[in-house]
């Protein structure tokens, strides 16, 4: 079945707030944009018919509940529908996806920023450029689009914008005499030694270390901040020099120097949060939902003391851009029934649906940081440093052999970090696999 290119987000967009389930619209940017998006006509009576299935990740950003609330209420709005949620971790996402396919298991799937150009190469998802016009695209962020985008053409519709950010534990940089957060990765080092000093924590500092894409991650958000690059105009890998390497060596340094907690060698980015909620460390790198559950006295045994900075910056001082961790819900290429697939995305992707949700995952629009909106869940702090980091990401390989590379960096990266071998030689090993894999 071909998807009907009329179906755009401006038809999708015309659905009330009422019968989407009541979501306060007050404050959502343009007109346009003003209503839950869950009605299209895919039978000529005006309402969508059809059961489909979507695949999500159960980990970080929206919780499975959200998720849930979401879908009832776009079922509620089209009582035709069914939706069958699944949800597996990040870590197995990518795979799923890929087995899942020949047996046309999903119609929507959640893609990471750094599968488009795979999935769109092997035409596992479908081309929705037609529905997403510039009159959409010129009010979501760069680095949201950027997670469907693939050779200037949209895959899928941004859902998650988001990057991570410094957060500390204001009470033990207290202790330690540190009276502003961390702006710079010396700053950060710098604080580590003081609490160290203070005995306010045995461990300043954790990485989401383990051998897996948080850890590309982790090195992506110093790698920027070192004025680094992955790779030159002709896809030759470059982050074997310069500030690739200074990159490595800072974060290798924190081991050395005893700021940085050895578990960070086994830790995802879950337990980054569980141990700067547990008031094990007082700083780390994190997404954006940290910073709820930090501060939420049920999950966390330091609520209310867990700030939130920009992440920092390297020698040059001037802010860094953070790694670019966004992704896109996409129609999947075998589905049967892609209109009421990408109703279903349109709805979850809708400013007020995302306005509702906030408090663990940002909108993807601009419109939803003006004066006057109100973001359930998001106090000023996580708005002020969100604004001024949003609109500038750092972008991993893109390249459909990009999994493959990863997989390459995250075992040299291990080794550069362990002393296993010098940052120099562990990615000089990892930039020849890795242009071996783009060039094959």
């Amino acid at each position: 079945m071909v998807l009907d290119r009329s179906l755009t987000r401006r038809r999708f967009l015309s659905l009330s707030a009422a019968a989407a389930g009541g979501l306060a619209l007050a404050g959502c940017g343009s007109g346009r944009h003003s209503s839950s998006s869950a009605a299209a006509a895919s039978d000529g009576s005006g309402k969508l018919k059809g059961n489909i299935r979507a695949l999500f990740m159960k980990q970080a950003s929206y919780s499975t509940d959200n998720i849930n609330a979401m879908t009832k209420s776009f079922e509620s709005a089209n009582p035709g529908v069914t939706v069958t949620a699944d949800f597996v971790g990040y870590d197995a996402l990518h795979d799923k996806i890929v087995t899942a396919a020949p047996a046309h298991t999903y119609d929507v799937i959640l893609i990471d920023v750094i599968w488009p150009a795979e999935f769109a190469s092997k035409h596992l998802i479908r081309n929705v450029t037609k529905s997403l016009p510039a009159s959409e695209t010129d009010g979501i962020f760069t680095g949201a689009l950027q997670s469907a985008e693939y050779k200037g053409e949209y895959y899928g519709v941004p859902w998650i914008c988001d990057t991570e950010y410094l957060f500390y534990n204001k009470n033990m940089l207290s202790k330690a005499g540190v009276n502003a957060p961390p702006k710079s990765w010396d700053d950060v080092m710098t604080a580590g030694k003081a609490i160290k000093a203070a005995n306010a924590a045995k461990y300043p500092f954790i990485w989401a270390g383990a051998e897996a894409e948080e850890l590309v991650c982790a090195y992506g958000a110093v790698l920027a901040a070192y004025d680094g690059t992955w790779l030159d105009a002709n896809n030759n890998p470059t982050f074997n020099t310069g500030g690739g390497v200074q990159a490595l060596e800072f974060m290798r340094s924190t081991f050395e120097q005893g700021i940085a907690d050895p578990a960070s060698l086994t830790a995802s980015g879950d337990d980054v949060r569980k141990a700067l909620s547990q008031g094990d460390v007082a700083m780390c790198i994190d997404w954006t939902y940290v910073y709820a559950l930090a501060n939420d006295k049920t999950q966390s045994n330091v609520a209310g003391q867990i700030g939130i900075a920009h992440t920092p910056s390297g020698p040059s001082g001037k802010p860094a851009a953070g790694i670019n961790g966004s992704m896109a819900l996409s129609v999947t290429s075998t589905s049967k029934h892609p209109d009421v697939a990408l109703a279903y995305i349109n709805h979850l992707t809708s400013p007020a649906i995302q306005n509702q949700y906030a408090a663990l995952s940002l909108p993807i629009w601009k419109a939803s940081y003006d004066a006057g909106v109100q973001l359930t869940g998001v106090d000023q702090q996580m708005l002020d440093v969100a604004k001024s980091q949003l609109g500038d990401m750092f972008l991993r390989p893109q390249v459909p052999q990009y999994n493959a590379v990863s997989h390459v960096l995250q075992a040299e990266l291990q080794n550069g970090m362990t002393g296993k071998k010098t940052p120099q030689k562990a990615l000089d090993d990892a930039a020849a696999q890795a242009k071996a894999l783009i060039k094959a």
